[in-house]
């Protein structure tokens, strides 16, 4: 066998094991879709400053959650999330894209800005990358492991830095980088989000810790009855949010930063995007017009050269 032949079997022997080792834990993966039972539970637990004053802990009743697949292909799953808060309220929650040896992440470097990176083949060989986009599917913060199973536990964790998380920053600025251990572990019920964070202030390449905080968010599987109401909003509303998504990629894909206005009009993005939602639901906005429409929205919270995040308006 010639050198030329022996090199094309070795290759198609690894494009083989790549997808299947790409197939085995992509069942995991899709083992995060369903309908759930969720609450989120939150303790602040450790300060450096003796004088630092604890926030209350915070336990969340989030209701149901319906998480589906959008897109699938042999190496991507994107995935969204509904909050079922009720049958006549459901909302729009956020959106995980699941992408295997991914080489490319926008990292958080705080003030509402983002910047491509290029990640080297060993920092992603054998990975998958979770990227965690804001209900109005602007970056927020994406990290790359190995799913493994370890002493019976099957698990996907990483470090990443974060924004403020919703809960939080509309009422707190004391802190501006959210350095997020996620931890996600499967079981028989559904599976645990668990979360080791550090709460830090960051100022001028120094980090220092203002408080560690420990979370608890818990996703048990129940009927998918229970979210036919979801299923039913989006069949309404996919176009429209498959039109933000798409203005989202078009605009990543042609630029290295991200950085973003917090609001407009004394309104942030989301707000903007969901009365626009509303309107298309209601047949308000016509499907010839949500295009323009969304990219008029984004174009308003986008800071092009990247540099300072303006003032809001």
């Amino acid at each position: 066998m010639n050198k030329k032949i022996t090199g094309t079997v070795i290759g198609l022997v690894l494009v083989v094991m790549v997808q299947a080792q790409s197939a085995e834990t992509k069942k995991y993966v899709e083992s995060l879709c369903g309908c759930f039972n969720v609450e989120f539970k939150y303790a602040e637990t450790f300060a450096p400053d003796e004088e630092y004053k604890f926030h209350e802990r915070e336990g969340i009743n989030g209701g149901t959650e319906l998480t589906f697949p959008v897109e699938v292909s042999d190496n991507k799953i994107v995935m969204q999330h509904l909050l079922i808060v009720s049958e006549g309220m459901i909302v729009k929650h956020w959106r995980e894209d699941w992408t295997y040896e991914n080489p490319e992440i926008w990292k958080f470097t705080g003030n509402n800005v983002w910047k491509k990176e290029r990640l080297p083949e060993d920092q992603v060989k054998g990975k998958w990358t979770q990227s965690v986009w804001e209900v109005s599917d602007a970056p927020r913060y994406q990290g790359a492991a190995e799913w493994v199973t370890l002493d019976g536990k099957t698990f996907w964790q990483n470090t990443t830095d974060a924004p403020l998380p919703r809960r939080e920053y509309s009422t707190r600025n004391d802190y501006n980088i959210l350095k997020r251990t996620n931890r996600l572990v499967l079981n028989d019920k559904g599976y645990v989000h668990e979360q080791d964070n550090e709460k830090i202030i960051r100022k001028d390449g120094v980090d220092q810790l203002l408080v560690e905080e420990k979370g608890k968010n818990t996703y048990v599987r129940v009927d998918d009855k229970n979210c036919d109401a979801g299923r039913a909003y989006w069949k309404k509303t996919q176009p429209y949010w498959t039109k933000v998504r798409q203005a989202w990629e078009q605009y990543l894909a042609a630029h290295n930063t991200v950085a973003l206005k917090n609001s407009v009009d004394d309104k942030v993005l989301h707000e903007h995007l969901f009365a626009l939602a509303k309107d298309y639901s209601s047949g308000k906005l016509k499907d010839k017009n949500v295009e323009a429409s969304v990219k008029s929205i984004l174009e308003k919270f986008w800071i092009e050269n990247g540099a300072t995040v303006a003032a809001s308006k």
